[in-house]
């Protein structure tokens, strides 16, 4: 396979073997688990090329595969990465792994299609970190939550129904307004290439319309306040995998689109209005914080913390305007592009592994409430400790990955103003607090009842799994160099095109 083949390699291995998978079926379901597991490890072995041959120090886009698609559209399959994109995509391959080991023996019902939904959605969610079509992005963007909506629809909890049917209205009525600013920018530039939307002089009643139809459809997928709340049950409803995919990956997503859509295609609407996108970031951070506090349920209690971290890549994002207006600094405003992409990273290997300690005690006592639990540690010391690790990452603990995107995102506040650090770094003391009463109530102090004291600790699949998740957030926190080296050349070259007004000159 040559070099520039790797891209298709890596989207269309899952969903052939997701279609592979189905086609073996529920009646020999083991050889279906074997052929999911195969698939995954074979993606993100084909992940290493992309890795190993990726050339740090340009914003160019490599790996670049172009052919035709729709000839009467001026579509094509365009694809490439570059220190943006890359991560994203070796995240999405890392994480579905874990997903279908930790599937293995728990999910009875229909097994082998349950692990084909989350294939293909591999493939079509690492299609959209791919593409540089709009057209081919906006496909994978909306297939992808065809296999979401199957996963939660089907394996979801008792109100799985209502969860799927508000996941699914929010994210595709917020896509419609996209796709609406895309037709636009295709009238205007004669193609759907980003490279050409983006090189597209616009004026600041073109752009401003353009950016809150981007804002819409992306904040959902973030979420952003007040646009989160089919989050929560979308999380509580889903199963474990659905939770775990849907946190580590599809929340990324919303990310990228403000990275990728948002900023270099209207900077001039984003220097205007990011008043509004900081705002809505620090009220995320400060209020869905202290909401993470009161919950009982375990799943929820991730799920609005997931919003309020996520919110870091939001404010990160947009201080850039902030700090080149209070110091004129492009190093402060690197290190807030910086930190929303670290935090991006991060964030979906710690939720992804929390997500997954709460299937662990999901799959054992068939309850996710908070006041069930109580001593866990004296029944299960390695979940414990594990559990009490990434609990710690996620309130951003010195020496986890948690704490680099968030220090780094604070780091970038104090520059722009003394009121959004202290407002960002609130998450500190409150997701502290929350974490800690968390792992208080569910893992030390006496064994709370008879089921707790009946607990299995960790099988080997279930310590594989959380173990190698644990070495990665670790390793992330300790040595982020490499990752901030493969974003350094595109993070600069997106602060150019941000500082770069696209309104014509007359």
């Amino acid at each position: 396979m040559q070099g520039h083949d790797w891209l298709s390699v890596v989207i269309w291995l899952p969903v052939a073997g997701g279609l592979l998978t189905l086609a073996i079926g529920d009646r020999r379901a083991q050889a279906a688990r074997w052929a999911a597991l195969l698939t995954s490890l074979a993606t993100l072995a084909a992940c290493v090329p992309l890795c190993t041959g990726f050339v740090n120090g340009t914003a160019a886009f490599q790996f670049i595969e172009r052919v035709p698609w729709i000839a009467a559209l001026h579509a094509q399959y365009y694809l490439g990465v570059d220190g943006i994109s890359l991560p994203l995509i070796v995240l999405t391959a890392f994480m579905t792994v874990p997903v279908i080991i930790a599937g293995w023996n728990v999910v009875e019902k229909r097994p082998a299609q349950y692990f084909a939904a989350f294939l293909v959605m591999e493939g079509l969610m690492i299609g959209v970190f791919a593409s540089l079509d709009a057209l081919l992005f906006y496909f994978f963007w909306e297939a992808m939550l065809i296999p979401m909506f199957v996963i939660i629809g089907i394996w979801g909890g008792p109100r799985r129904v209502y969860a799927t049917l508000k996941f699914f209205l929010y994210t595709f009525l917020g896509s419609v307004l996209m796709l609406v600013a895309l037709i636009y920018l295709y009238l205007k530039a004669g193609d759907y290439s980003l490279a050409s939307m983006q090189r597209l002089p616009l004026s600041l009643v073109e752009q401003r319309w353009i950016f809150l139809a981007f804002l819409l459809a992306f904040a959902v997928k973030v979420p952003m306040w007040p646009v989160h709340t089919w989050l929560p049950d979308a999380h509580v409803e889903a199963p474990t995998g659905g939770s775990v995919i849907l946190a580590a990956i599809m929340l990324k997503m919303g990310g990228y689109g403000l990275l990728r859509f948002s900023l270099p295609i209207t900077p001039d609407a984003s220097h205007e209005l990011d008043w509004l996108i900081v705002a809505l970031s620090l009220i995320a951070i400060v209020y869905i914080a202290f909401v993470a506090l009161v919950q009982q349920d375990m799943k929820k209690l991730v799920a609005y913390s997931s919003i309020a971290h996520m919110g870091f890549v939001t404010l990160g994002a947009f201080l850039v305007f902030f700090i080149l207006s209070a110091t004129g600094q492009v190093k402060g405003a690197v290190n807030g592009l910086d930190g929303a992409m670290v935090q991006m990273i991060s964030h979906g290997l710690i939720s992804g592994a929390l997500f997954l300690c709460i299937g662990v005690l999901y799959d054992r006592m068939h309850t996710r409430d908070i006041s069930a639990y109580g001593g866990v540690v004296n029944v299960m010391p390695k979940f414990g400790a594990l559990f009490v690790l990434f609990a710690l990452a996620n309130s951003g603990l010195p020496g986890t990955s948690g704490f680099i995107g968030e220090f780094l995102v604070i780091l970038a506040s104090f520059k722009a103003s003394f009121w959004f650090a202290l407002l960002a770094a609130s998450i500190l003391v409150v997701g502290a607090a929350y974490n800690l009463w968390l792992i208080k109530r569910v893992v030390f102090g006496p064994v709370a009842n008879d089921k707790v004291a009946q607990l299995q600790d960790l099988n080997g699949r279930e310590f594989l799994v959380l173990g190698v998740l644990a070495v990665s957030v670790v390793l992330l926190g300790v040595w982020p160099a490499p990752l901030l080296d493969m974003m350094e050349a595109s993070v600069q070259h997106l602060l150019q095109q941000v500082v770069t007004s696209k309104i014509p000159v007359i």
